[in-house]
């Protein structure tokens, strides 16, 4: 247990801490954390919008940049997985669950029941609704993913500093990352990962419910929910136990088929015309309206105020309270590639493949809800996807896949938890041990459950969500210290280049 840091103990006690008083004090935990989450969206939404313009610009100036040149790694490294491999991995880590979840659910909120602008029902709303859908799943989410992952990778791989968010800023703060303010950075890093993981297993499980409530009559309750968390740990566990090279690798590519039968089947059954006209209006619609949507804060309309903070906004700290996990193994599986390479791939594959499947989901939904067949609109988010495979050919087939791929996004982003988690509880180990990822394991479905039997999910991500306002302060001086070392890597090759 040498190997193991205060991080751990800390955030350990922390995550004791909020438990207790979600169990305690269910009522309470929600109330306070409801109020403090609306005056974060009503006070800091333009910080937000900012901010994620600002990581989207940054992005494309790296691509473009002599930065670009730059490999994370040694100049001898190379890639340790193939191009394939590696956007599967991004993928399912970094939005997973979330695209079965709502690809059809949020284009159809956005279409029948609240519209950012246009009025519901109408042509109009429906190529805003896949617009939106776009702009909530698309460049900014995966810039500022590219961003946090490209410090952390770049300090990592290139300058043999630990896999810590804390090390990160050392440009900056030097020794001082080493003592209790690197510590209270790390502790924000792996308290948001262990919530936001356990807040997505709770989500996962209630919908992979849904899924066998509606295919084979299985009961929705706690206890079904609490067998279903209990499999899924016991599956993540032993893959995040065969490391990243076996059973992270291998289930991101049956994340990545699974998910392109998946998409298959819809375009396929679906109205096949109709989405690809619709991707493409919808893709020129994304880039024209690109920097409205990004600085649109609607200062003077209060009902638009209120959808952004609903949902733009609520996307954005999110997002953010994500970063630290998904930017830490995304970071970790990219060892080897050039600046240029690695953000490349980061902002355009997860992006394109998002736009595509909310494309192929939403217009299914939408048309089904259009044609009179269905009313997909008044059904709860996890039932949306089921309902409308239900009035498609093949329903059956499809929604076992549907229930396949759920688990296997489920299983995937809960082990690249666990890897990440055990590596900030290790002093930035690229190999932790196993009995702490078995630990981490347990902890995260440990609180999922729960919290799942209190109705305390929504108070728990509320928490996260608040939690994503202080770490947007350490990404935005990650961002100075990552271009303050980039500039003195730089230097050096110039340097070498002359001698």
């Amino acid at each position: 247990m040498k190997k193991i840091s205060n991080v751990f103990y800390i955030t350990i006690g922390l995550i004791i801490l909020a438990v207790g008083y979600g169990v305690l004090a269910s009522d309470s935990f929600e109330t306070v954390t409801t109020n403090i989450k609306s005056f974060v969206s009503s006070s800091f939404g333009w910080y937000y919008m900012m901010l994620l313009s600002v990581l989207l610009v940054l992005s494309i100036f790296f691509i473009f940049s002599p930065f670009g040149k730059i490999r994370l790694g040694k100049d001898e490294d190379r890639p340790q997985f193939s191009t394939a491999t590696w956007i599967a991995m991004l993928f399912s880590a970094g939005m997973g669950i979330g695209l079965v979840f709502y690809g059809a659910a949020e284009p159809l909120s956005h279409y029948a029941v609240s519209p950012a602008t246009a009025e519901p029902n109408t042509d109009a709303a429906f190529k805003e609704s896949l617009r939106q859908s776009f702009f909530h799943w698309g460049l900014h989410v995966w810039a500022m993913y590219g961003v946090v992952a490209l410090s952390l990778a770049f300090f990592q791989f290139r300058k043999n500093e630990p896999g810590l968010i804390s090390a990160t800023l050392k440009p900056i703060f030097g020794k001082k990352m080493e003592g209790p303010w690197g510590i209270l950075v790390d502790v924000l890093a792996v308290f948001a990962t262990a919530f936001g993981v356990a807040t997505s297993l709770g989500f996962g499980a209630v919908q992979i419910n849904a899924g066998l409530n509606y295919l084979f009559g299985v009961t929705i309750g706690i206890k079904v929910q609490f067998i279903i968390i209990a499999i899924v740990t016991v599956l993540f566990i032993m893959s995040a136990w065969s490391g990243l090279s076996k059973g992270i690798k291998y289930l991101s590519n049956a994340n990545l088929i699974l998910a392109l039968v998946l998409l298959a089947f819809v375009v396929i059954l679906g109205p096949t015309l109709l989405i690809f006209n619709m991707f493409t209006d919808s893709i020129g619609g994304y880039l024209a309206n690109l920097v409205q949507m990004s600085f649109r804060t609607a200062p003077l309309n209060a009902a638009n105020r209120e959808w952004l903070d609903s949902w733009t906004i609520f996307y954005w700290a999110w997002w953010i309270s994500w970063a630290p996990f998904v930017s830490m193994f995304i970071a970790r599986v990219s060892k080897g590639r050039t600046i240029r390479e690695f953000m490349v791939g980061v902002l355009l594959a997860p992006t394109l493949l998002s736009a595509f499947w909310f494309t192929a989901f939403g217009t299914t939904a939408i048309n089904i809800q259009r044609e009179g067949i269905a009313d997909l609109a008044k059904e709860s988010t996890e039932l949306v996807i089921f309902e409308m495979f239900h009035n498609m050919p093949w329903s059956f087939l499809i929604s076992i896949i549907a229930v396949l791929l759920i688990a296997s996004f489920f299983i995937t982003s809960a082990d690249s938890a666990t890897f990440v988690l055990g590596m900030q509880s290790t002093y930035g180990s690229l190999t932790p041990p196993n009995n702490i990822k078995i630990t981490w394991g347990v902890i995260q479905s440990a609180i999922a459950l729960i919290l799942l039997s209190v109705n305390g999910l929504n108070a728990l991500q509320n928490t996260i969500i608040i939690a994503a306002l202080p770490f947007s302060f350490i990404m935005l001086l990650m961002i100075v210290s990552l271009i303050k070392a980039l500039k003195k890597e730089m230097k050096g090759i110039q340097r070498k280049k002359r001698l």
